[in-house]
């Protein structure tokens, strides 16, 4: 089984990502765990004695999605930033059944082989999805909860149907598809940021994306929740309908702060509020 087009593809897209470890803002780790679906490879910084954070990215990504973040959360908390597996990382390839536990049970290995009993966790679209599963089935390993427009909540938007016939459109189509998503590109970029853009372009040439939806998380699932929560959801985000996430959250959850960033795209790019949020005891507002 394999997520690429070709093994060609798979190779270009693990030797782009090595160029992003290789120059990670801050001294990691790589480290390779073994699993009952296979391996999982993390990339581990922070002092070993601050508490853990583990770091969950979203589809057709992998640990590279936290590369302007771990600089500055690392100082606070012992970072595990996971390539899911199933994604264009360097974890297994396989994609597990989402209507089961099989998630749940693989993160279970992944604590156990990293030596955890507990941790917060950031979760961004499908790493939201992932987190809210794991802190619904497992609430008791969860100290605390922090979603970039997480998944499973409010219902997933027909954006193919809008997207398809874009993407025929060649180069022009796919930046518009691009802009939807993400919003506008920033007009003098970095080369960092180019980086990422090619990148990204390199992912969707050769990944094959996930074509199944999200399961919805029942009204039970999220009030099992016991970490205190904050959610980051986009006014303009095209994938998931973002006020019924905000009102499922606030009516289920018994510890939740929703931020509702109406100009915002499904990529949240203001991310002040997280780690104002997981070093705090309490949240405020």
């Amino acid at each position: 089984m394999t997520i690429y087009k070709s093994a060609e593809g798979e190779q270009a897209v693990q030797e782009y990502y090595q160029t992003f470890i290789d120059h990670w803002p801050v001294a990691c780790q790589q480290i390779k765990l073994t699993t009952r679906f296979g391996e999982t490879h993390l990339l581990t910084c922070g002092d070993k004695a601050l508490p853990p954070l583990l770091l969950m990215h979203g589809a057709m990504a992998n640990a590279t999605a936290w590369f302007f973040d771990v600089e500055e959360w690392s100082k606070h908390f012992r970072i595990y930033a996971i390539d899911m597996i199933g994604e264009p990382g360097l974890s297994a390839q396989i994609r597990l059944p989402m209507d089961s536990d099989a998630y749940t049970l693989w993160l279970d290995d992944v604590m156990q082989e990293t030596g955890l009993t507990h941790a917060a966790v950031v979760g961004e679209s499908l790493g939201g999805w992932l987190a809210l599963d794991y802190a619904s089935r497992r609430p008791e390993r969860i100290t605390k909860l922090a979603l970039l427009v997480p998944g499973g909540v409010g219902p997933q938007r027909k954006f193919l149907f809008k997207a398809l016939p874009l993407m025929l459109l060649g180069k022009w189509g796919k930046g518009k598809v691009r802009e939807m998503i993400f919003g506008p590109e920033e007009k003098n970029p970095s080369p960092t940021v180019l980086k990422f853009r090619e990148f990204f372009a390199l992912i969707t040439r050769h990944v094959k994306p996930r074509m199944d939806t999200l399961p919805i998380f029942s009204d039970k699932a999220l009030q099992n929740i016991r970490a205190p929560m904050l959610a980051i959801v986009a006014g303009k985000d095209v994938l998931l309908d973002s006020k019924a996430t905000r009102n499922r959250l606030e009516s289920n959850v018994a510890d939740v702060r929703v931020v509702y960033q109406p100009e915002a795209r499904h990529l949240i790019r203001d991310r002040g509020e997280i780690l104002e949020f997981l070093i705090n005891s309490k949240i405020s507002g």
